[in-house]
């Protein structure tokens, strides 16, 4: 076990390292912090910390740096997060508020995340399998458009165009479909909404005039999508650029843009992050090597109270992990409050 002071002596290196991106020495950590001791008696505290692996010399007669073993121990001891302030709070609320659907919700959620922590910010979409479709409707465009409505049960509104074959969706005919259809499907979760449609359009001889068939599937078919979408499992990622910053990634930021940009490395890394008692997962280093982000830490949390979904950022090592869990932790209560005041 870390002896008290020396645990306080790593959180100052963390603290310092992330600050100014240099070794940090004991005389600095004097200077910067009231630890009340001298800094021969820092420098047997830091000796300690490297006997046990948790800070590293990086060259001769310079100071040390936290290693990924550092790090976790720096985030598995943390007792103090900055609160956001009054106006960040006001901020989130109102940014994420003035979203108009589920995609705009998750653009602006990441875009939002990645400029509070200056890191890659990552969303998963809330998982709708299990969610009942509350209304749908069907809206002609002209004669050969159709907007396709979808609203399910915890108030995601979707909208889909669908292009037809043939200038001939009169009012009366969509209206006719779109009875049919809500028959089917409202009610009834993702999964059994889909399987409905697919049944609906095996059959649609028998319930549209045989000249009206191919308009119907092609409605149908937009349906399918839209319902098909909330099914998947999609992420939404913003603030790339923030990991071109000289010296965090040195030669493996190829590796790293490459997992980002295969959305289904990320999925399966944030499935498997365990969360911890603060209901936070963080993810450091060597931690993540089987994905190819051994240079990478991941924080994230569930944003939703049923299912799954979560959001977090990725970034190098020396990130400010405090910040960054707070900025996690308050935009996930935000997005889970906005998605779920409608049920």
């Amino acid at each position: 076990m870390v002896p008290e002071r020396s645990l306080a002596v790593l959180h100052a290196i963390v603290s310092d390292y992330v600050a100014l991106n240099e070794p940090v020495g004991s005389k600095s950590i004097v200077e910067r912090h009231s630890f009340g001791v001298s800094a021969a008696t820092i420098r047997n505290d830091m000796a300690l910390l490297e006997d046990d692996e948790l800070i590293a010399q990086t060259h001769t007669s310079s100071g040390r740096v936290p290693t990924d073993k550092g790090y976790r121990l720096y985030v598995d001891t943390l007792a103090k997060l900055r609160p956001m302030t009054a106006a960040q709070r006001v901020a989130i609320e109102r940014f994420l508020g003035e979203s108009s659907d589920l995609d705009d919700v998750m653009a602006r959620t990441v875009r939002l995340l990645s400029q509070l922590t200056n890191q890659v910010a990552v969303v998963q979409y809330p998982s709708l399998r299990t969610t009942a479709v509350r209304h749908i409707d069907l809206v002609a465009l002209g004669e050969s458009r159709v907007l396709c409505v979808l609203i399910l049960g915890n108030g995601v509104v979707e909208q889909q165009t669908a292009t037809l074959p043939a200038a001939r969706a009169t009012e009366a005919w969509l209206n006719g479909v779109r009875e049919r259809i809500a028959t089917t499907v409202v009610g009834q979760d993702i999964d059994a909404a889909d399987r409905n449609v697919a049944e609906l359009a095996a059959t649609v001889a028998e319930w549209v005039e045989p000249a009206d068939a191919d308009l119907a599937l092609h409605v149908l078919g937009a349906v399918s999508q839209q319902l098909q979408a909330n099914r998947s499992d999609r992420i939404a990622v913003a603030g790339a650029a923030n990991l071109t910053r000289p010296g965090e990634f040195a030669g493996s930021l190829p590796t790293v843009l490459e997992a980002i940009e295969e959305q289904v490395t990320l999925l399966r890394l944030f499935g498997e992050l365990v969360q911890d008692e603060r209901e936070i997962a963080a993810s450091i280093g060597r931690e993540n090597e089987a994905y190819g982000l051994s240079d990478a830490s991941i924080i994230a949390t569930n944003y939703e109270a049923v299912g799954a979904s979560r959001l977090g950022v990725l970034g190098p090592l020396r990130m400010d992990y405090a910040g960054n869990i707070q900025a996690v932790r308050a935009v996930a209560r935000y997005l889970n409050r906005l998605l779920n005041e409608d049920r």
